[in-house]
Formats: C-alpha cells, sequence, structure tokens
C-alpha cells in the first residue's frame, strides 16, 4: 500500500492592506502582482468596511464570487431584483455568468469583516445563466474530530462531512480554528491547486512545517500529495484551505470581467454598456441600498 504524501508550502506571500471599492479596505491575497492567479482561482480579498464605505453598483461575468462573512453585517442587491442581508458566518455563492450588476454595502455602523473568493468559470460556463446560493451560519456543516478543533465545510469535504454547496468549478473552502498544540489532516485531491490564508494565530503547514502567522497566503506544492497537515502554535489559530480543479484555459481579465480571449472582453464592454446579452437593464439601473450611508 503506497504512503500518503504531503502537500508542501511552494510559495508564502504576505497580504498587504490597500484601498478598494468606495473607502474600503482590503488585504488581497490572490490577484496581486506576486500572485496574480492560482487557477482557477483569480482573488481573495480579507476586506474591513465601514459605513459609509463599501462597494457600490458595478457589474462582473464570466466568474464566481464567495462571500464568507466573519462579523458584522452586508446588504446586497442586484440588477434583477434579488436582495440580501449576510451576518457573521453567512455564505453567498453567487455565479455571475452572463451578467450580474450589484451592490454590496455594510448593513450597519459597525465593521464588515470577512472574505471575498473569486472562482473562474470554465469557457462553457461564463455565460450560464447566474445563480445565487446563500447559506445562514446555521446551515454550514461543521464538525470538532476532538476539543480545540473546530471546522466550518464550506465547500467540499472534511473529515467525512460534506458540504451542500454546488460548485460548477470543482472547488473546497475549509475554515479551521485550532487551539495551542492541537492538529490537522485536511484531505486534499491530488489534482487540485489550492492554497492557505491565515487570518489569526501562527501554525506549521505542510509537509515542510512552514511556519506562518496572519494575513499570509501560502501556496500548496503540486506534489501529488494529498493531505496538508497542520499544527497550531497558539491559541488564536484560524486559517482557511482554499483548493479547486484548475481549469487550465487562458484567463484575460479586465476590471470585473474574466473571460478566454481579448475579443470576449471588448464583447462584455460592449454588451454592459448597450445593456444586452445578460446586462438588460444594466444601463442606468441604481441599488436603492448604494444611498444608505450617504
Amino acid at each position: 500500500m503506497a504512503s500518503k504524501v504531503a502537500r508542501k508550502i511552494a510559495q508564502s506571500v504576505l497580504s498587504k492592506e490597500q484601498a478598494e471599492g468606495a473607502g474600503a479596505r482590503v488585504r488581497r491575497s490572490i490577484g496581486t502582482r506576486s500572485l496574480r492567479n492560482l487557477d482557477p482561482f483569480l482573488m481573495l480579498d480579507e476586506f474591513s468596511v465601514q459605513a459609509p464605505a463599501g462597494f457600490p453598483d458595478h457589474p462582473h461575468r464570466g466568474f464566481q464570487t464567495v462571500t464568507y462573512m466573519l462579523e458584522g453585517e452586508f446588504w446586497h442587491e442586484d440588477f434583477k431584483g434579488h436582495k440580501g442581508r449576510i451576518g457573521p458566518g453567512d455564505l453567498q455563492w453567487m455565479s455571475a455568468g452572463k451578467g450580474i450588476m450589484h451592490s454590496e454595502i455594510p448593513a450597519t455602523n459597525n465593521k464588515a469583516h470577512g472574505l471575498q473568493l473569486w472562482v473562474n468559470l470554465s469557457a462553457k460556463d461564463k455565460l450560464s445563466e447566474p445563480n445565487y446560493q446563500e447559506y445562514p451560519a446555521t446551515n454550514i456543516k461543521s464538525i470538532s474530530p476532538e476539543e480545540g478543533i473546530d471546522i466550518k465545510v464550506i465547500a467540499g469535504e472534511s473529515y467525512g462531512v460534506q458540504s451542500p454547496v454546488m460548485t460548477l468549478t470543482p472547488t473546497m473552502y475549509i475554515d479551521i480554528s485550532l487551539k495551542k498544540g492541537k492538529k490537522v489532516e485536511q484531505v486534499i485531491p491530488k489534482s487540485f491547486r489550492g492554497f492557505v490564508y491565515t487570518l489569526s494565530g501562527t501554525a506549521m503547514f505542510g509537509g515542510d512545517k512552514h511556519k506562518a502567522e496572519a494575513h499570509h497566503t501560502l501556496v500548496l506544492s503540486d506534489n501529488g500529495g494529498t493531505y496538508l497537515p497542520v499544527e497550531s502554535l497558539s491559541d488564536d489559530c484560524r486559517f482557511v484551505v482554499i483548493a479547486g480543479e484548475p481549469i487550465n484555459e487562458p484567463i484575460i481579465q479586465y476590471g470585473p470581467f474574466v473571460m478566454n480571449t481579448e475579443q470576449e472582453i471588448y464583447q462584455a464592454f460592449a454588451d454592459y454598456e448597450q445593456g444586452k446579452n445578460g446586462f438588460e437593464g444594466a444601463p442606468g439601473w441604481h441599488s436603492s441600498i448604494r444611498d444608505l450611508w450617504s
């Protein structure tokens, strides 16, 4: 019987705080010069937003946005009439497909803190119908294999617990909290490309026992490994493990549009400006929430 192989840490990048949207602050993980993308992932932001800052009316095409709230609350509204509020531990998995125009802003005066992940779509899914999956914290699957280990299964599987979230691009997204001295071994499919983003505390990650503190992106090696070992060195250790099946297609990104060719990007802008092919009603649309704090 072949012995199992641990993933190692191939690259470590510190996520520095920067301005984004309208007055918001983010720590960008994937989507920087140091780490442009990690197929199938286009971007990961740890955002910290306080009203009146936010992410007012803007379009998307060709990928999925995944918003996972850590604290505070956010309003979301789109041009199709979909409107909702998400709070601590809640998840919104949105597939923009052929076109979404939406707005995201804090719902209260308190700080809204969370993660937003952009997951690419394959060419066959880029012009699919927009779709939402929304799960309150109470419906997020969780498991505690032993005292001092708490795991939330946002997508994929951990310790035999499967998330109900359906992903067009095969994806796993696991939120893990550990007390000092606790160890986990998170299974990761051999073909998946992935990374860790550290939220707090200190731990040793991977078969090479790479030590990392908060706000670091740890790219996992493509060494055929099937699991990631982690040992916590502090009581406040929290991190997410995110991995997915590479799409292996050209990535052409311009702002909020991600397609396979430059011509498709030109077409996305034309469709958005002319209100067609998925952007019907977008020109002139203004969300009701964008003026909430004005």
